[in-house]
């Protein structure tokens, strides 16, 4: 109770945390627990749906998230009051800004340990030109604008405070979701996506110490009160620096590769970030900078922070920070913005927003000497919002600088150029991508001395030992007959570590060619350890690539490079891998629709291999390669390329290779008589040559009738380590298995991929290359293009890799 005046009014109790259940006459919407629960839930459905829906546009989550703010907000469903009172009642805000802002805490604690100082550092001149001028003209348009929004909407707000924050929330660029745009248009990898990255980088950078600068005025104190909160959050930098940044390497350097990282690390960095949000919410500039400083001086090196970033990263950006957009939108009224001058305004600050970072962009790019296209594109790259705007846009309104009017008009001028952004540079830049015609496309080539080219493709350290014995199998007789591009693909999702992959793409030039990031006792990434030990004992040459991209567009990515490298064969991981029984087990069902996918647009020779230990769990040295290889011969063009890849492992000294041709009922009508032809010729070479010059080859005849005959004949091979086949045998060939959910393998290799048959004989299905596929669309193949040589190993670049 409370007496004012002599008038008595009763306070309303503040929500219990948890309820006695609906059966105890309770709604459980009057308690903070069930509640909050709801509004989560809530939430993540909204703003999940509202990405689906605008996937077809390209657009990054942040703009679902934002909009889903929005609408659950005053603007759009918060109009009823009924659901406003009833999911989000005023007593509830607490409980929610308060799991917001923990969400957002962590969640820049993870922005922290994926910002690399070092790559910063690095910048060129050129994208620190263009950083700084995207940050300094919209700062002087934002203070000229802060001047007409002071004169009629925001009138009796501080100037100083205003002016800062309304330049900071104009120069601000959002390097997570450029980093998600670039991606999704294919440009991450390019000159222009990398001169984007860092001049992102250098504006988040300033736009933080901007941002602390702008928090430091809003206090409600004296000016000798601002100074002393800048003096104090600069004494935390360096204490933090000097003192805390010891221990965390320390824990980094006990945190060894392929050991767990101990919970009692993990729970000591968590709760320093907490402790650092304290501390500096205490002096003044908001916890989430004590969690932003301590995720930079967390060391990038060893497994320490990966482990960190996997323990947080789900919850808080799944769960937790979609609250904040929802904390945004619950103060953002978009009816506030009528009339012709509201309307005047949000137009004036969206132009001086556009015009400042593109206008400033271009201009300084064109000094620099870029072409006008992709300065254009860089400016409107560089003009994308996101997370950082609206925590300028949320102090500023919670520290009484912004009043709901010009909230709502900067946060829809954060949407409006974040939105525009993805068709804009689709429309002005959609570079096709380049690469001149080439004639091997298959691995039967008519010039036997000529190159074969390799894309090798994985996913992850288990599919490397496998590829290198492959590859050890497949090298020839002579010396550097062979070049490999290795191809790591890896999946951008929406979660923040894709951001540490584009920095794991970068760093030292190289994709996961990263040599800093060995543990304490020299135990290196097994990519490198793999790669680098196999070029080093072969003649092999290795050229490492990366592909960072969504699934559903994947295939593209290596689609281009076979054409861009003049790939004759391109080697797909199968999406299943052996579990401990022997058994196949599908880890990642996208990676099946991405194998689909390049199968059907390839421009070259594609094999999938499945994957069941070839040589074992390591690598195998060239004189200990002792396998036994079988080709199962149908008929056919695809059986013709798998048998002209065995005759060339045939080479390898180690290789005992068995052919088998199956003699099928002939089939009128069903077999083109020149396939037949090219059949006969293809055994016959075989037969001429091979056996002639090697011991170790073996061909013999089976006929065969039914299924049953087909597979005795396979088991009566004995012990093999690995089986080649083509997808797609002449007609006739009777059904080996009932059923299927492998149409990539065919028939054939659908059988030996079963357990039924093995487990422990691996399977390379092959499909020649058809003239049919139409990569076109991918890649625009002209006669002019310059046929540069391959770049040496030791300065080979993600942006050489696509671009030659």
């Amino acid at each position: 109770m409370a007496t004012n005046n002599g008038t008595t009014t009763a306070c309303k109790e503040p929500m219990k945390a948890t309820s006695e259940g609906a059966w105890q006459g309770e709604d459980p919407l009057h308690y903070a627990l069930p509640l909050i629960i709801l509004q989560i839930c809530l939430v993540v459905v909204v703003t999940r749906t509202l990405a689906f829906l605008l996937r077809p546009l390209r657009q990054p989550r942040v703009v679902a998230e934002i909009i889903g703010g929005i609408l659950l907000g005053p603007s759009a469903l918060g109009r009823s009051k009924r659901f406003l009172n009833s999911v989000f009642p005023k007593e509830s805000l607490t409980v929610l800004d308060t799991v917001a802002n923990l969400g957002l805490l962590f969640f820049l604690f993870l922005v922290g340990l994926e910002l690399d100082l070092q790559a910063i550092r690095r910048t060129g001149k050129k994208a620190l030109a263009i950083a700084l001028a995207g940050i300094s003209l919209p700062f002087v348009l934002g203070i000229g604008t802060s001047v007409v929004l002071r004169s009629t909407v925001v009138k009796g707000t501080r100037q100083g405070p205003f002016l800062v924050f309304m330049g900071v929330s104009l120069s601000i660029t959002a390097f997570p979701v450029l980093a998600r745009i670039l991606a999704e248009l294919k440009l991450l990898t390019t000159d222009l996506g990398r001169m984007a990255m860092s001049a992102a980088a250098v504006n988040d950078v300033a736009a933080w110490i901007l941002l602390a600068l702008a928090v430091a005025l809003s206090g409600s104190g004296s000016p000798l009160v601002s100074l002393w909160v800048l003096l104090s959050g600069a004494a935390f930098v360096a204490l933090a620096t000097l003192l805390l940044r010891p221990v965390l390497a320390w824990m980094a350097r006990r945190s060894l590769d392929g050991e767990p990282v101990k919970e009692s690390y993990i729970c000591a960095a968590l709760a320093t970030v907490l402790a650092a949000g304290f501390v500096t919410d205490t002096i003044g500039i908001h916890a989430l900078f004590g969690a932003f400083i301590v995720g930079i001086i967390v060391p990038k090196d060893g497994p320490f922070a990966g482990v960190l970033i996997e323990k947080v990263e789900d919850l808080i950006s799944g769960l937790f920070l979609p609250l904040y957009f929802v904390s945004s939108g619950l103060k953002t009224n978009v009816a506030t913005i009528s009339g012709a001058r509201s309307l005047g305004l949000l137009v004036l600050v969206i132009t001086n927003a556009c015009l400042g970072k593109i206008a400033g962009t271009v201009i300084v790019s064109l000094i620099v000497r870029i072409p006008v296209r992709e300065a254009l594109t860089l400016g409107f790259l560089m003009n994308t919002k996101g997370l950082v705007e609206l925590i300028v846009l949320n102090i500023g309104k919670d520290r009484k600088v912004l009043n709901d009017e010009s909230f709502a008009i900067l946060v829809l001028m954060a949407l409006f150029t974040t939105f525009i952004t993805t068709p804009i540079v689709m429309a002005i830049y959609k570079p096709a991508r380049r690469a001149a015609p080439y004639k091997h496309r298959t691995v039967e080539q008519a010039d036997t001395e000529s190159e074969l080219r390799v894309l090798a493709c994985f996913h992850s350290n288990r599919n490397i030992p496998t590829m290198i014995n492959l590859i050890e199998s497949s090298r020839g007789t002579r010396r550097r007959r062979i070049t490999v591009y290795a191809m790591h693909l890896i999946e951008l999702s929406e979660r923040s570590s894709a951001i540490s992959m584009v920095h794991k793409a970068r760093r030292n030039g190289l994709p996961f060619w990263n040599k800093l990031n060995r543990g304490a006792a020299g135990n290196g990434d097994q990519v490198v350890v793999a790669f680098e030990a196999y070029q080093q004992l072969s003649s092999v040459a290795i050229r490492p690539m990366t592909a960072i991209s969504d699934l559903h567009t994947i295939h593209e990515d290596i689609v281009a490079s076979a054409i861009q490298k003049r790939a004759a064969l391109i080697i797909l991981p199968f999406h299943k891998t052996q579990s401990l029984d022997g058994s196949l087990e599908s880890l990642v069902t996208a990676f099946q629709n991405v194998n689909q996918r390049v199968l059907r647009h390839a421009p070259c020779s594609v094999a999938i291999l499945v994957d069941r230990g070839l040589g074992g769990a390591v690598q195998v040295l060239a004189s200990d390669v002792s396998y036994t290889i079988a080709v199962l011969f149908f008929g056919g063009p695809d059986d013709r390329e798998a048998l002209t890849y065995g005759a060339r492992m045939a080479e390898h000294p180690g290789i005992a290779l068995t052919v088998v041709r199956f003699l099928l009922p002939p089939a009128p009508g069903e077999v083109d008589a020149d396939e037949r032809a090219a059949d006969v010729a293809a055994l016959s070479d075989l037969v001429t040559k091979g056996l002639e010059n090697s011991s170790s080859v073996k061909y013999e005849e089976q006929a065969v009738a039914e299924r049953a005959e087909v597979v005795g004949a396979i088991k009566a091979l004995g012990r093999c380590n690995l089986f080649l086949v083509g997808r797609s045998p002449q007609s006739g060939v009777p059904r080996l298995v009932q059923r299927t959910d492998c149409a990539e393998l065919g028939p054939v290799g659908s059988y030996l991929a079963c357990s039924e048959f093995s487990t422990s004989a691996s399977v390379l299905v092959m499909q020649r290359y058809d003239s049919r596929a139409d990569p076109s669309t991918l890649v625009e193949e002209v006669a002019e293009i310059e046929d540069l040589p391959d770049t040496p190993l030791a300065t080979i670049t993600p942006e050489s890799s696509h671009q030659k």
